[in-house]
């Protein structure tokens, strides 16, 4: 399962207590306590291309859109 949004189903189910109970059941990610996945960009969301470093937690391209404002420089 990709890491999108798995509550997407939510409305098409409400009627139907018994099977989204079931959807829930085979569908939630399961709780990490590690791993590529825990870390998200706190901006997007997105878990590929993690910028840990200072703290940042952001995605590479959500970093090249606000770089200038958190103060780093591009140098050629």
């Amino acid at each position: 399962m990709s890491y999108s949004n798995y509550k997407k189903v939510f409305k098409q189910l409400k009627a139907k207590p018994e099977k989204l109970k079931k959807y829930i059941k085979h569908n939630a990610p399961k709780n990490r306590s590690c791993g590529l996945s825990k870390k998200r960009c706190r901006r997007c969301g997105r878990i590929r291309a993690h910028i840990d470093k200072y703290g940042l937690n952001l995605c590479r391209q959500c970093f090249r859109e606000i770089a200038e404002g958190l103060g780093f420089k591009k140098y050629n």
